[in-house]
């Protein structure tokens, strides 16, 4: 009776569900594959790419232009003094001044005032540049000692009448003259002076200057006359950055 006892009971137990060991894990379905996200993501790459492909092209792209290194005010011109070449990015909307173009840029004015540093665009430049309302314009063509050394476009000078007159016959001119010796403008810009290295500019002599002064409209007359005697002498003034 024992032994169909222990039998019995070592039936019932056989007959139970084994339990899985601890280490054992159950099985995982297969990772389903996503084929879109994975093509979205190759597009990408090739976008980003391409992207900068054209950014490392656009940037190679140069042009040699037009950049001004002296201030010139409005009605002045370029040369080969105030300016210089630099290499910028192409831009079609930009109207750039290429630097083969210079020579018939000096055929041009300064519509207004241009700051030194910047790039010339074609915007800056006009056939010819007015007046502003006061001013007049006024050529001299100085000696050597009449004039400071160094002087340039964009500088401010005061404009002197000296007297010339020496003979006794000339006692009464001379009287008249060395009583007006003063200011006869005090400050005026200087619009034109010829550049040393332009080839192409106005030839003067080496004792002869040719500038061009803004003055204001009231002494323009004094100044031509004598300019037009050789009684003027010009000297730098604080202020050149332009009236």
């Amino acid at each position: 009776m024992k032994i169909q006892e222990r039998t019995g009971a070592g039936a019932g137990r056989s007959a139970a569900p084994a339990q899985p060991s601890v280490g054992d894990r159950l099985p995982t379905p297969p990772r389903e594959r996503k084929p879109a996200l994975a093509a979205l993501a190759v597009l990408l790459i090739l976008v980003g790419a391409l992207g900068a492909t054209m950014l490392v092209l656009q940037a190679g792209d140069r042009i040699e232009v037009v950049k001004v290194t002296q201030a010139i005010p409005a009605g002045g011109s370029v040369n080969t003094s105030n300016t210089t070449s630099v290499m910028v990015a192409k831009d079609d909307s930009i109207h750039y001044v290429e630097w083969t173009q210079l020579n018939d840029l000096k055929k041009l004015e300064a519509v207004n005032a241009i700051p030194a540093g910047v790039v010339a665009v074609g915007e800056m430049f006009g056939s010819e540049a007015g007046v502003a309302a006061g001013k007049a314009t006024v050529g001299l063509s100085l000696k050597a000692g009449q004039y400071p050394t160094g002087i340039k476009q964009g500088d401010t000078v005061a404009a002197y009448r000296v007297s010339t007159a020496t003979g006794s016959s000339n006692s009464n001119s001379s009287s008249s003259s060395a009583s007006s010796n003063s200011v006869i403008v005090d400050s005026a810009r200087v619009d034109y002076v010829p550049g040393p290295k332009d080839s192409g500019d106005e030839i003067v002599s080496s004792t002869n200057l040719a500038v061009t002064l803004t003055v204001d409209s009231d002494k323009a007359a004094d100044l031509a006359q004598a300019a037009s005697n050789g009684e003027v002498a010009l000297v730098k003034v604080p202020g050149n950055s332009g009236n």
